[in-house]
């Protein structure tokens, strides 16, 4: 579950963790993901299926709520987790050498897709308390409003979306 194993699932967002995604924080890394990988709002962001990937979707993802979008850190913060958990199946679970990351905005909602080439289709698995792995994808339904897969001819595409104020 990209990077999450052995931690206890988070029950509530404290205050210090919302702090981490000050809209005055900068984030170099983000910014210069962006402009290394490309802007996942204008095309599909093709990246490596390894797991050091999941770091440049986050800071893709957390670039593109927080600058672009300039959404609240606590939206930025859940789906830059939820990238990680959707990024983190692609790679471990799709044998693929390469994934594609998409954001989409429209009024009202974001949406993040990944990319892959398998068939295979993601399963929600029960979650037991002391589970250590296999919460990737409760994490992305008990986060989002809504998440999915569509069947491609060579692959599919995992998604979810999320509500959003529009100002």
């Amino acid at each position: 579950m990209a990077g999450l194993e052995g931690i206890e699932q988070p029950r509530g967002h404290s205050r210090a963790a919302a702090a981490r995604w000050s809209p005055g924080v900068e984030d170099e890394q983000a910014l210069k993901a962006l402009e290394l990988f490309g802007n996942p709002t204008e095309a599909e962001v093709p990246l490596p299926s390894r797991p050091e990937s999941a770091a440049t979707a986050r800071r893709l993802a957390q670039v593109v709520v927080l600058r672009t979008w300039r959404l609240t850190p606590k939206l930025t913060e859940d789906t830059v987790l939820l990238v990680s958990e959707l990024v983190g199946n692609a790679v471990r679970h799709t044998g693929a050498r390469v994934f594609g990351l998409r954001m989409r905005r429209r009024p009202g909602w974001i949406r993040v897709e990944v990319r892959d080439p398998s068939r295979g289709l993601p399963c929600l698995m029960p979650v037991q308390e002391l589970d250590v792995s296999g919460r990737g994808l409760f994490l992305v339904d008990k986060l989002s409003d809504r998440w999915g897969v569509d069947l491609l001819p060579r692959g599919k595409t995992t998604w979810f979306e999320m509500r959003v104020a529009d100002r």
